[in-house]
This record gives structure tokens, sequence and C-alpha cells, in this order.
């Protein structure tokens, strides 16, 4: 198990997008790598959940949180190797490790969690909570973003992960995002393809 859920290396910068549901990761992450000219990891974890939903009418359990995260860094390690010198993350295990804790009284699974603290990135891009919450099968918590928002920063926080929180509205985020992504390969100089 251990070895699906580790981060292969690759020549790339590592941009993860981090933060509680319907903060617009998924839009901005698609938004940056056409930017950049480059590969994005879409949410494996989401994929999953909803599929679940659609096949069984319920929600994901702590049995799920291993398939999630093999799926997501899989998927990670298999476009890592096309990325134009920055790959985008729709997500990490990170994210998962965040879910698991709140959904499940604080429980994570430690062979999530190793994997997940191993895995390395340059820069996690925190999603403020600022735009509007949107409904679907799968969100269930608008009363709960102060909550779920702190969650994630703490997080980052108790790790001493690289990140930068983003707000404002939708094409604020994307121009301060890109930003951040350009100051970034400035500083670890490395040119794009």
């Amino acid at each position: 198990m251990e070895e699906k859920l580790e981060q292969q290396s690759a020549d790339c910068l590592r941009v993860v997008l981090y933060g509680p549901e319907s903060t617009g990761k998924t839009t901005l992450a698609r938004q940056l790598a056409e930017r950049f000219d480059t590969v994005w990891v879409p949410e494996f974890m989401r994929d999953y959940s909803q599929e679940k939903w659609d096949r069984e009418g319920r929600a994901v359990e702590q049995s799920d949180m291993l398939p999630m995260a093999t799926g997501q860094m899989q998927l990670e390690n298999q476009l890592a190797p096309e990325a134009n010198k920055v790959l985008i993350c729709d997500t990490n295990l990170m994210e998962l490790v965040v879910y698991s804790k709140a959904y499940y009284q604080g429980w994570v699974d430690p062979l999530l969690l190793k994997p997940a603290l191993k895995a390395q990135y340059d820069l996690y891009i925190l999603t403020y909570i600022d735009v509007p919450w949107v409904k679907d099968d799968l969100r269930d918590r608008p009363n709960q973003r102060d909550w779920m928002f702190s969650m994630f920063k703490e997080t980052l926080d108790a790790y001493n992960l690289p990140y930068q929180t983003l707000k404002g509205n939708y094409i604020q985020r994307l121009d301060r995002a890109e930003e951040m992504i350009v100051q970034l390969i400035n500083d670890k100089k490395i040119g794009l393809k």
C-alpha cells in the first residue's frame, strides 16, 4: 500500500490548490494550467465520491480514505512527467487528511498521514471562503465554512508547509495565483518550455 501512496519524483514544481469545498479550486486549476501551458491533476477523490453517491446513494466512509488517496497519488504521478515545469494539483493527500479529521472525529489513518507528510509541494495556494458556496450532491457544509477553512489553515501551520492565502473574486484569484506561481518560478530559476 505504501508504494501506491508514495509521490514519485519529477522534474517540475508542484503547486497544490488546497482549501474547503466550493472555493473555486477546480476552475482555478484548469485556468492556471492553460496560462502556464501545462497539465493539471484533477481531484480523483471527488470523482470517487460522486461515483459512490450515484451508485449507492451514500457518502464515502472511513474505508474509502485509502482507495481515494491511492487514486489521487497515482493520478498525480501519472501526470507529473507531462508537466511544463509546473504541475497544478487540484488537491492532494493533505486535503484528504483534513476531510478525514473533519468527518471522522479527528481520525486519520496512519497509512494516509505518513505519505501525505512525505509528499513535497513547492506551494500550497489556500483558497479562502469569500466566493459563493455552490450546492451539489457532495457539498454539505455551507454553514461551517469558517470552521473548515480554519482546519485547512491550521494543518498547513502545524506541518510548516509553504502556503499563501488566495482571496477575491474569480478574476482576482486567477491573476493573484498566476503572480504567485511566476514568483515561485523566478525564485527557483526554472525556465518554462
